[in-house]
C-alpha cells in the first residue's frame, strides 16, 4: 500500500474515531440530562408523598385530639352536675348556717 494511501486510511480512522468519541460524548450527555430528570422526577414524587403523609398524620393527630378534648369536656360537665347537685342538696344547710351566724352576730351586739 502506498504511502498516501495509509495516510488516507489513518485519516479516516481518525475521523472514525472522532465521531465515535463524539457519539459517545452526546450520549453521556443524554444520559446524564435523562438521568437529572429522573432524580428529579424521584425527588418530587418523594416530597409529594412526604406531604401527603404529613397531612395524613395530621389529620389523625386533629382527630385524636378533638376526641381527647370531648372526653375531657364531657368530664367535665358531669362533674359539674354533681357539683351543682350537691350544692343544691347543701343549699339549705348552707342557708340555716348563715341564718345561725347572722343571729350569734346580732346577739354578740346586744
Amino acid at each position: 500500500m502506498a504511502r498516501p494511501e495509509v495516510l488516507d486510511r489513518i485519516k479516516e480512522a481518525e475521523q472514525a474515531a472522532d465521531e465515535i468519541i463524539a457519539d459517545a460524548e452526546a450520549d453521556r450527555e443524554e444520559l446524564i440530562s435523562e438521568a437529572r430528570e429522573e432524580a428529579e422526577d424521584i425527588r418530587q414524587a418523594a416530597e409529594e408523598e412526604a406531604a401527603e403523609l404529613r397531612e395524613e398524620r395530621l389529620a389523625e393527630a386533629r382527630s385524636e385530639i378533638e376526641q381527647e378534648r370531648q372526653v375531657i369536656v364531657e368530664e367535665g360537665e358531669a362533674e359539674r352536675e354533681k357539683l351543682e347537685a350537691r350544692a343544691v342538696e347543701r343549699e339549705d344547710e348552707v342557708v340555716e348556717h348563715v341564718v345561725d351566724l347572722f343571729e350569734e352576730a346580732v346577739h354578740a351586739q346586744t
